[in-house]
């Protein structure tokens, strides 16, 4: 095995930083995936490799991503909560990979609500 260079540990050190910021206190954003087995059985998984992929792109330390569990919903699944500090919060409904990029592009990133796949506010 190949000896790791100091420029290797920074590397590994900047991604274990970012990672576990996403679990950490200290965020204005939080952004939950409901993945209960309704949820995973409708597409959840792939709605969140798409968040994480968005993640991935962005320096924004202070957006939390989260999973939880059936928010009771099973009919809308999968279900993808947005909660921004000093505003409502958002349940968007019917999520698949592209509408979750594009709720994380206008609404996390610039503020806007994305109305057509929101089911609720507040």
């Amino acid at each position: 095995m190949a000896k790791l260079t100091i420029e290797d540990l920074k590397k590994i050190k900047d991604k274990v930083r970012k990672d576990t910021a996403l679990r950490g206190g200290g965020s204005s954003v939080k952004i939950t995936v409901h993945m209960g087995t309704c949820g995973i059985a409708a597409g959840a998984r792939e709605v969140m490799d798409a968040l994480l992929e968005q993640m991935a792109e962005t320096d924004r330390q202070d957006i939390r991503v989260m999973n939880s569990g059936c928010m009771g919903m099973c009919s809308s699944e999968p279900n993808v909560t947005i909660e921004i500090e000093g505003q409502k919060p958002v349940v968007y409904q019917h999520m698949d990979a592209n509408k979750m990029r594009q709720v994380f592009k206008r609404h996390v990133l610039a503020g806007e609500v994305q109305t057509e796949f929101a089911l609720a506010r507040g």
